[in-house]
């Protein structure tokens, strides 16, 4: 069967996981170059082991590349800077772009939310890990809700899943994460918080979102949340609640101020996330890597599908 060819620029964990997915569990799409600017780094070295052709001189030298010209889409796996560089350099080759950085060039997808919607943008954004995991409860809350007043995450990941093209982009990851939590959450305020834990043994990935919303009941959001788990298990099936939905009554006696809004009284929902990865390349404890990768091919391969579909059809 007939697949469409990627590369995948940046060679570090969320790079090389990406890779072996591919390799392993897409319908679609197959490895054509790997590409890194460390020529020592472990990703390129699996890459060679398993016959996939690489370079280490960045995008540079993957436009240098013979495998270059049968590549119809490139997944960016570098910093936010990068990004902006790099995808300059492959829309001018009508490359297909999906961006698992925090630079927001193109529009926010989360497959359980918006789904197929930007399948045909030239650059698509996965905004982040924290995002992918966290996203999908508020939006689940939103939509039986009159009003979202507010939502915030908080993602734990282990510091050993948390390479450096990562740790560079904390304060974007912060930015982007904020505002999906109000494009493709619902949100009328957004707030995200990263903890990167040295602990040993590493902790599994954990998130815990809180929503503060109006005009819905405690039966109908637990209902709702239980099926949007449902929907991202299909593309990650770590994810999953800790434990039962939390609900606290905020009343008019004891209102929270939110900025830029002011005094709010509601629901306010809590939940407990925890993403335990399939471990493709680091071990189980960084499902933080598996939520985005997962979510990046997932993308990806519908694209894929209907070009190969199309391409059938003439």
């Amino acid at each position: 069967m007939k697949k469409i060819k990627c590369a995948i620029i940046g060679s570090g964990n969320i790079g090389t996981d990406l890779m072996i997915k591919v390799m392993r569990t897409s319908k679609h799409i197959e490895m054509g170059a790997m590409v890194g600017i460390d020529p020592a780094s472990d990703g390129l070295a699996r890459a060679r082991r398993l016959g996939v052709a690489t370079t280490h001189e960045g995008i540079d030298g993957l436009m240098r590349m013979p495998e270059y010209a049968d590549i119809q889409v490139v997944f960016d796996a570098t910093s936010a800077k990068a990004h902006l560089s790099n995808n300059a350099l492959l829309q001018k080759d009508g490359k297909k772009v999906i961006d698992l950085t925090p630079a927001a060039i193109g529009p926010f997808t989360i497959p359980a939310i918006n789904g197929d919607a930007n399948i045909d943008e030239p650059n698509v954004n996965m905004v982040t890990c924290g995002g992918q995991a966290t996203i999908p409860m508020v939006h689940a809350v939103a939509r039986v809700s009159k009003r979202t007043i507010y939502g915030e995450i908080v993602a734990s990941v282990s510091s050993k899943s948390a390479g450096p093209g990562t740790r560079a982009n904390i304060d974007e990851f912060t930015e982007t994460t904020s505002k999906a939590i109000e494009a493709l959450g619902g949100a009328e305020r957004g707030k995200a918080i990263i903890i990167l834990n040295p602990a040993e043994p590493p902790m599994i990935m954990r998130d815990t979102v809180f929503v503060l919303s109006q005009g819905a009941e405690p039966a109908e959001i637990e209902k709702s949340v239980a099926e949007m788990v449902k929907t991202v298990q299909a593309y990650v099936p770590g994810y999953r609640l800790k434990q039962k939905v939390q609900f606290e009554v905020i009343g008019d006696n004891a209102p929270v101020r939110v900025p830029g809004i002011g005094p709010a009284t509601g629901l306010k929902t809590t939940i407990f996330l925890e993403v335990e990865g399939a471990a493709h390349y680091l071990p189980a404890y960084a499902g933080n890597l598996d939520i985005m990768t997962s979510a990046a091919l997932v993308s990806a391969d519908h694209w894929a599908a209907k070009v190969l579909s199309t391409e059938a059809a003439e």
